[in-house]
């Protein structure tokens, strides 16, 4: 693609609840089986980038969840970003940055988020290209401090396949109306993660047929 695409009008659906606040019904759902994994791999202190934060539901669970970290929420849509602050300030948590504007699928930033200890994302990967799954992957591997960890959690094809119908339909809807898009391989990532430097240390199936993998920047 000769441009990053404009991840603002692929953003997955969320109403407003009156109070300047995005609700996501399927953040809520899978906040907390997120929340426990990250809370098992996190690091001891440091920070934290989060790769479109979305809503803000998210994060406004896992900075208490994970209070030795200092959280950066990012986002593309201006809409966004104002609804990550507005949960952040509900949420009454002090660890959290006023989210940023950041397109990660734009190659370079990684060189100007340096020093990451932890950086997630959850539900963007079947929603983006190859192309720019792959650029995600290493610049999140270059943002990363020695030992840093990086989560990616959404929905994956098994070795080619999906593992219901839902899932291939859904698959096959994002498809229809863009080529370049949909559920990505579980074996991909995998590769693209160790040919970005960085080391597999875990894939988790998680609730809805959903997959968290974790990784590493061994130096």
């Amino acid at each position: 693609m000769s441009a990053p695409r404009d991840l603002s009008a692929i953003s997955g659906f969320a109403e407003d609840d009156g109070q300047g606040r995005l609700f996501a019904p399927s953040a809520a759902r899978n906040i907390e089986p997120i929340a426990d994994l990250l809370e098992y791999h996190a690091p001891a202190q440091g920070r934290a980038l989060e790769i479109a934060s979305g809503t803000g539901q998210h994060i406004a669970v896992l900075a208490g969840r994970l209070p030795q970290l200092v959280w950066q929420p990012t986002e593309i849509s201006a809409a966004r970003m104002a609804s990550v602050d507005a949960w952040a300030k509900q949420s009454g948590e002090l660890n959290i940055l006023p989210a940023i504007a950041l397109n990660a699928t734009k190659a370079g930033w990684g060189r100007s988020h340096q020093g990451q200890n932890l950086i997630t994302l959850s539900n963007l990967l079947h929603l983006i290209s190859e192309t720019e799954a792959r650029t995600v992957i290493r610049e999140a591997g270059q943002a990363l401090a020695p030992e840093g960890i990086f989560h990616i959690y959404g929905p994956f094809l098994r070795d080619g396949h999906a593992t219901s119908e839902g899932d291939a339909d859904f698959d096959a809807t994002l498809r229809a109306e863009d080529p370049e898009v949909g559920y990505k391989d579980d074996w991909d990532v995998i590769d693209w993660i160790h040919t970005s430097g960085m080391d597999l240390v875990q894939v988790i199936e998680m609730p809805a047929n959903n997959i968290s993998f974790v990784a590493t920047r061994p130096f």
